[in-house]
């Protein structure tokens, strides 16, 4: 070759890539950081405004959630020979707390009086039945007791002795068959699971 292109000795003319596409994977790559460290700091600001992963630790490592070691007691219920119950009849039908009774006897409950409904409560209630009793009844005798009637209303009064009333109402029909209530009674007595803190 001839002129300024003319090869001589042993040098070669030193080819460059062209300086527009040099900028051009610059401009580019700074593009990527830029984004990329945008999105990171979005990230953190959401953290900081919102609590962030409380579950994480400082290592940024998940902490292990602790397996339950305990549950809660289950409430210490009175078995049904320990529970008195007052049955009165608060419907137009005769002979019905007597029934009651004899049901309520055949499966260990001591009975009290049974009777005809104070005329407070004489067709006056309108669900299946409701319970009376004192305070203490609401964490003792009445859940026992609702083992047997199942939606039965429950009501405090002022006594202080043990025993409870069962007033019968008009939608009676009839007591939880044996096994439902036993199964029922056996839910109530089992440990609630621990709560969780994760």
């Amino acid at each position: 070759m001839g002129g300024k292109y003319r090869i001589t000795g042993n040098t070669y003319p030193r080819m460059r890539r062209p300086r527009h596409r040099r900028k051009l994977v610059l401009s580019a790559t700074a593009a990527v950081v830029a984004l990329g460290l945008a999105g990171w700091g979005t990230l953190q600001l959401i953290d900081v405004f919102t609590g962030g992963d409380e579950t994480a630790n400082a290592a940024g490592h998940p902490k292990a959630c602790p397996s339950p070691s305990a549950s809660v007691p289950a409430k210490v219920l009175p078995k049904p020979a320990a529970i008195k119950v007052n049955i009165y009849n608060a419907t137009p039908r005769s002979g019905l707390a007597k029934a009651a009774a004899d049901e309520l006897k055949k499966r260990g409950f001591v009975i009290g009086k049974v009777d005809n409904a104070p005329a407070a409560y004489d067709k006056k209630v309108p669900g299946a039945g409701m319970l009376l009793g004192g305070p203490a009844a609401m964490n003792g005798s009445f859940p026992v007791l609702s083992t047997q009637l199942p939606g039965a209303t429950q009501k405090t009064d002022a006594r202080r002795t043990a025993d409870v009333d069962l007033i019968i109402g008009t939608k009676f029909k009839a007591f939880s068959t044996p096994a439902a209530a036993a199964s029922a009674l056996t839910a109530l007595a089992k440990p609630a699971p621990a709560p969780s803190v994760c």
